[in-house]
C-alpha cells in the first residue's frame, strides 16, 4: 500500500507538472481556430465554431508566413549540419588526442559561452556590413555557427570519453586504420549524443529571435520575426498569432518525434556507462 501511494502521489506530482507545460500550448491550439471576437471575450469561450480563416490567413494570404519559414529552414538546418560537420571532429579531438595547448583551446571553447549576445550585436552587425553579407544567408548561418558550435563541442566531448578507448585499440589492431576506427567504431557509440546535439542546435538556431532581427531584413527574415507582423500598434492579432505559432512549432515537434530514441539513450548514456574514466 505505501508502495501504491508513493506511486500515485509521483504521477500525480509528473502529471501536474507535465499538464503546466501542456496548457499553454493547448490553449494556443484552440486560440489558431477561434474567431478574433471569440479570442477577446470575457469570459474565456470554451465551446465555439472552429473556423481555419487564421491557418489560411497564415499560409496564404496577404500576411503569409510561408517564405519565412522557408527562411528559417535553411538558416537552421545549414546551421545544424556545418556545427555537426565540426562539432565532431573537434569533440574527438579534444576528448581523444593529445597535443599542445589543448587545455587552452578547450577553455577558449568555454568561454565563447559566457559573452552575452546583446554585447556581440554591434561587432556582429559591422563585421557582416563589412562583408556584404547583412541580410543574407550566409551572414546569418555565419552569426549562428558562433553560438552553436561551442555549445555543441562541450556536449559531445563528454560522449566521446565516456567510449573505452580499448575498443578503439583492438580496431587498430585489426589494421582498421584511424579513420576507420573513428568512422566505424567511434562515431556508432555517439550516434545518441549525436541526436541530442542536433535537437539542441535547432532548437537554438530556431527559436533564435535577437540575431535575426537586427542582422536579418526582408530577403532573410526567419519565422520568429515574421510572427510580429501580427502584433501592431492599434492591435494584436491574437487568433493569427496563435496560427503562426502553430506552424512555427510543427517542424520542432516532427524532429523531436523522430529522433526520440535516439534522444533517450543519448541522455541516458551517461547514466549508464558512467564517468570512471574521467
Amino acid at each position: 500500500m505505501k508502495k501504491m501511494t508513493r506511486l500515485t502521489l509521483l504521477y500525480l506530482a509528473a502529471g501536474l507538472l507535465v499538464s503546466v507545460w501542456v496548457f499553454p500550448v493547448l490553449w494556443a491550439f484552440l486560440t489558431s481556430f477561434k474567431t478574433e471576437r471569440d479570442v477577446l471575450a470575457y469570459p474565456p469561450v470554451f465551446f465555439f465554431t472552429p473556423t481555419f480563416a487564421n491557418y489560411h490567413e497564415v499560409l496564404f494570404g496577404n500576411a503569409s508566413i510561408l517564405p519565412n519559414l522557408w527562411s528559417s529552414l535553411v538558416v537552421t538546418c545549414a546551421t545544424v549540419v556545418l556545427t555537426l560537420c565540426i562539432a565532431v571532429p573537434a569533440a574527438y579531438a579534444l576528448a581523444r588526442l593529445r597535443y599542445p595547448f589543448k587545455r587552452a583551446s578547450g577553455f577558449y571553447i568555454l568561454v565563447t559561452q559566457m559573452l552575452p549576445p546583446v554585447g556581440l550585436v554591434i561587432p556582429y552587425y559591422l563585421a557582416l556590413q563589412r562583408l556584404g553579407w547583412l541580410d543574407t544567408y550566409t551572414g546569418l548561418i555565419l552569426i549562428y555557427l558562433t553560438f552553436s558550435l561551442p555549445f555543441a563541442i562541450w556536449l559531445l566531448v563528454s560522449y566521446f570519453e565516456d567510449i573505452p578507448f580499448e575498443m578503439e585499440e583492438a580496431a587498430l589492431l585489426d589494421r582498421a586504420g584511424s579513420w576507420g576506427a573513428f568512422w566505424h567504431i567511434v562515431l556508432p557509440q555517439v550516434r545518441g549524443g549525436i541526436a541530442v546535439t542536433t535537437v539542441f542546435v535547432f532548437l537554438n538556431a530556431w527559436n533564435e529571435f535577437m540575431f535575426a532581427v537586427l542582422l536579418g531584413g526582408n530577403r532573410v527574415r526567419p519565422i520568429t520575426v515574421a510572427m510580429f507582423n501580427f502584433i501592431s500598434v492599434e492591435q494584436t492579432q491574437w487568433a493569427k498569432l496563435a496560427a503562426g505559432a502553430m506552424v512555427a512549432m510543427a517542424p520542432v515537434i516532427v524532429l523531436g518525434i523522430l529522433a526520440q530514441r535516439h534522444i533517450v539513450k543519448g541522455l541516458t548514456v551517461g547514466a549508464v556507462k558512467g564517468g570512471g574514466r574521467r
